[in-house]
């Protein structure tokens, strides 16, 4: 009886979401939790750093509003609030969660049968499961109250998303017209979805790139975002680990893909697969006024670091594609940041481009570069693709680029990657 009903559950998703569901939807089975949504936290940094964190330097008697979309859907959610870099425990008075334009009231989260929580430096809270079904692409409203003096020293950085900051508790109210909007993510780390067994999430690890610099905001258009659009009919979760200034073997605007890979892709519940796009900020920030006195990288240092962030993704099983580093001539031109290209700076970024099409030791690679330059100019983006800073595509780049991801090759999963690399050996 049990498999007959999971059957006619299946059926019913596949006419919600149409003929694709119900050719590639995931086959039934235990449920699972899966990550569905990410940002990745970062550590706030002082007045010296070339950007401003835009964000208040502390709350108190506040409640933080935030927005978000899901990839994957599910029966039931948790949210994963983070005090990752926080120097304090950070006190959270109480939590709620609804979809957004939803028909019902939103729901309080519980931490442990608590409404409130306490969340040491460094660690994460998980909230206990909440009965609230999202389908796959649906827009979440998060709002926590915080009781307490609270500094912000533990965000996440633009991505391209507004959150607002409102005076008091207003976990029982609509949103507040008058509340302070700013860019940003506060605290909200992750959405956990239940989801049917064989589903799984795709961790997206890159720098601003990834996080949607340059996409139109509000409008969850980065590429990580048309991605889970692709992926919505086969239970696979997207998750956006970018960080803008983010770098492969230094720390930036949050510290290293090298130390943060650990937490941000292999600690994901369901991950099976990482996409990487790494390196040109390793690359563009010496001498600039991000790094103004560091030393240039070399295309050695980068495919060491490459190699082991592959060593650590197949110790777990995880599937990893790396993704070719995208033109930038004039990058950040007549701006305060210019320095950020050069042409020293454009071969190492070819010799990189070369290495990663040709190691042979990737799962997958995706050819960003080939997509998104110039043909009559292949140092620099198709200006059609270009926001306008070139360094950074705008929507329709971003489109481009995650068309260009072989999803079938997602799709396999880890297992299969698995027993291909050991029969090759």
């Amino acid at each position: 009886m049990a498999s007959h009903k999971s059957a006619i559950a299946a059926l019913g998703l596949a006419l919600v979401l149409g003929q694709d569901a119900l050719a590639g939807a995931p086959a039934a089975g235990p449920a699972r939790w899966i990550t569905t949504w990410y940002a990745a936290p970062q550590p706030g940094w002082d007045n010296g750093f070339a950007l401003p964190m835009n964000v208040p330097a502390s709350l108190g008697r506040q409640s933080v509003r935030e927005r978000l979309r899901v990839s994957a859907g599910g029966r039931r959610i948790r949210i994963v609030l983070s005090n990752r870099y926080g120097h304090l425990p950070l006190r959270i008075g109480g939590v709620r969660v609804g979809l957004v334009n939803g028909a019902g009231p939103a729901l309080p989260l519980t931490f442990g049968g608590q409404a409130a929580v306490s969340i040491a430096p460094g660690a994460d809270a998980t909230s206990d499961p909440v009965a609230l079904a999202v389908p796959p692409l649906a827009r979440l409203e998060v709002t926590s109250y915080l009781p307490a003096h609270t500094p912000v020293t533990s965000f996440h950085w633009g991505a391209q998303q507004t959150l607002a900051i409102e005076a008091g508790d207003t976990l029982a109210a609509p949103a507040a017209a008058q509340g302070e909007h700013i860019g940003g993510r506060l605290f909200t780390a992750a959405v956990l979805v239940e989801a049917a067994g064989d589903s799984r999430t795709v961790v997206a690890l890159g720098d601003s790139i990834t996080d949607g610099n340059g996409s139109t905001p509000d409008s969850d258009r980065r590429w990580p975002d048309v991605l889970a659009e692709r992926l919505r009919s086969y239970g696979i979760g997207v998750a956006n680990a970018g960080i803008s200034g983010a770098r492969l073997l230094r720390d930036g605007m949050g510290q290293s893909a090298l130390a943060r890979f650990r937490q941000d892709v292999l600690g994901q519940p369901g991950v099976t697969d990482v996409i990487v796009l790494l390196g040109i900020n390793d690359i563009g920030w010496p001498g600039s006024p991000f790094a103004p006195d560091e030393s240039q990288v070399t295309p050695e240092e980068l495919a060491a670091g490459y190699r082991q962030l592959l060593a650590a993704a197949h110790a777990r099983g995880v599937r990893m594609t790396v993704g070719t580093l995208p033109p930038f001539e004039g990058a950040l031109e007549g701006t305060p940041y210019a320095g950020h290209y050069s042409p020293a700076k454009e071969r190492l970024r070819v010799r990189l481009n070369d290495w990663i099409r040709g190691a042979g030791i990737f799962d997958a690679v995706v050819d960003f570069d080939a997509v998104l330059r110039d043909p009559a100019h292949p140092r620099r983006l198709r200006p059609e693709y270009d926001s306008g800073d070139h360094l950074h595509p705008g929507d329709a780049g971003y489109r481009a680029m995650a068309a260009a991801i072989d999803i079938a090759a997602l799709r396999q999963g880890a297992s299969a990657a698995g027993a291909a690399r050991e029969s090759a050996r």
